[in-house]
């Protein structure tokens, strides 16, 4: 389970709550694309940086899809939206 907090300037800090195991590497990464993912993100280091892109990537890669659950739900057939919005 991961909680990702926000803020207007983008991601600021993240917990993760599970069992990490943790693996050192060495890898080239072009210096303008992280220095523009530390300024979007927010984060002030490149590992703070990279551990969120593997998980975000990790979550919109596992995510269900929803053309998945094509004739799967059923609707109601009198749903009407704009007097839902109306009874607010």
């Amino acid at each position: 389970m991961t909680e990702i907090k926000l803020t207007d300037r983008g991601y600021t800090h993240y917990n993760v709550y599970m069992e990490v195991l943790i693996m050192r590497t060495n890898i080239v990464i072009d210096d303008k694309l992280m220095k523009e993912a530390i300024r979007v993100s927010g984060l002030n280091t490149k590992k703070d940086v990279i551990n969120l892109a593997l998980m975000e990537f990790v979550q919109r890669r596992t995510r269900k899809d929803l053309s998945e659950l094509e004739g799967k739900i059923k609707f109601v057939d009198n749903y009407d939206y704009i007097a839902l919005r109306k009874g607010r």
